[in-house]
């Protein structure tokens, strides 16, 4: 059979036919919808595109007209849980990862692998790193895709995992011992991500027939030495480029997905049109977990609306909270942030990755309860950026202090002036598109080679 060469640009130089893209992802909702948008933008852009992802992320991939290929993988609800339980202790949540991925490793290998296996191109994401070891085996080219500082290697900001110092604030452009610790935190989180997935590695390798992985530095040592391309899905007006590194580490803006279709429940749009915008509390994929955490968060943001005579929007919440006023305090469930936040007077979040995004380009106000790590980086480049109170502690909440909080970011104009002009900033830019240039540029200089022929399938 012949061989297919194509460059990336939407179409072969055999006429007609469409380059095949296979993004490989897991984790939350937080971590799989950016990859639909990202998705999105290279099937408008021409290419085939096929999401390979967990069985629960079939619809929200379909839903945008994209190819879903499932990928055997652990409840995401579980790993969600997995990650409130360790709190601001990532140790603990790696440990908790490994039990949970090791039962699908084998056969997401293979369903990954199937995903994969007419494709040109692979894009994994940290969650998706089985799609590394499918391009590998495949030889054909893969481009990382981050939404969060992790694996970059940059004096300029921290991990996202290890981003504040005790008792500090994330270090963004510090002095020279803090361009040290930057860097060390981004080499520490590679070494915690990499122990944490090194036995399971290790033993799909040995047993799909793949050579064995040096495991002091594990493959991210050879990425960074190669400089292999990897995409950074945020606004470069909320974490600074590292000019020496934007030629194989691209930032792009962010990734966002647009439901233009969605329509509001009509009790939800009667509650915004019947008096001054609300304040809202939603913890992202973390509202549907049961917890003694977030409930309290719950039942504290009631109160603390209460005590600043506020009107309230809870998304995720069952409603169960001990005399909630109903005139005041509205529950909803599934509503797109892009939508919502456009809306409210303040947003009270967790800080992630993607509900912070939506809130720095609406324009609204952020009060910031991290429930982990990376949710304190956000939280704290918020507050860095003016564009919210600094973050709140769970242990330290308190319906007063979270009054505050939300008055403060209501009221304090110059906050709110910020915070438009930097939603501005962001909603100019097309993370999206600059991403599919980015792609084009990185696979373009390898060339994109296909042999019909089958290849050999691992054992």
């Amino acid at each position: 059979m012949p061989v297919r060469t194509a460059s990336l640009s939407g179409t072969t130089r055999e006429e007609g036919v469409r380059i095949r893209i296979t993004i490989t992802t897991a984790g939350s909702r937080g971590d799989v919808q950016p990859c639909v948008a990202l998705g999105l933008g290279l099937k408008k852009a021409g290419y085939l595109v096929t999401v390979a992802t967990w069985a629960p992320f079939r619809k929200l991939v379909e839903d945008s007209g994209i190819l879903f290929h499932p990928v055997a993988g652990p409840d995401p609800d579980r790993l969600v849980a997995a990650l409130v339980e360790a709190g601001s202790k990532p140790w603990k949540y790696a440990r908790r990862f490994r039990s949970l991925l090791r039962p699908h490793m084998t056969q997401g290998f293979h369903d990954c692998l199937a995903a994969c296996r007419n494709a040109d191109a692979i894009v994994y994401t940290p969650l998706g790193f089985t799609g590394y070891m499918v391009a590998e085996h495949l030889r054909i080219p893969a481009v990382g895709a981050v939404v969060e500082p992790l694996f970059v290697r940059t004096g300029r900001y921290p991990s996202a995992m290890l981003g504040r110092p005790p008792g500090g604030s994330a270090l963004i452009e510090p002095p020279g011992p803090g361009r040290l610790y930057n860097h060390l935190t981004h080499r520490a989180v590679e070494q915690l991500y990499w122990r944490t997935v090194q036995p399971l590695v290790r033993d799909l390798r040995g047993e799909v027939g793949l050579p064995p992985i040096p495991s002091l530095l594990g493959p991210l040592g050879g990425i960074h030495r190669e400089h292999s391309p990897l995409l950074l899905g945020w606004s470069r007006h909320v974490v600074p480029v590292s000019p020496e590194r934007e030629a194989w580490m691209r930032t792009t803006g962010y990734w966002f997905l647009d439901q233009t279709n969605w329509r509001p429940p009509v009790e939800l749009r009667g509650f915004l049109n019947a008096g001054e915008p609300p304040v809202s509390l939603g913890l992202g994929s973390m509202s549907g977990i049961a917890s003694v955490l977030t409930g309290r968060i719950f039942d504290l943001t009631v109160r603390a609306l209460e005590h600043a005579g506020k009107r309230g929007i809870l998304l995720g919440s069952d409603g169960g909270q001990a005399g909630l006023p109903n005139s005041t305090i509205n529950i909803a469930g599934g509503v797109p942030y892009g939508w919502l936040f456009r809306r409210v007077a303040v947003a009270v979040h967790h800080g992630g990755a993607g509900t912070t995004a939506e809130a720095l380009r609406a324009g609204a106000p952020s009060v910031v309860i991290p429930l982990g790590p990376d949710q304190a980086f956000w939280g704290s480049r918020v507050a860095a950026l003016g564009a919210g109170p600094p973050p709140i502690s769970p242990r330290r909440l308190t319906a007063e202090r979270l009054a505050s909080a939300i008055l403060r970011a209501a009221n304090d104009a110059e906050m709110r002036k910020r915070c438009r002009e930097l939603g501005e900033k962001i909603s100019a830019e097309d993370g999206v598109s600059k991403a599919v240039e980015a792609l084009q540029d990185h696979v373009g200089k390898r060339g994109v080679s296909q042999t019909q022929e089958p290849r050999d399938e691992p054992r």
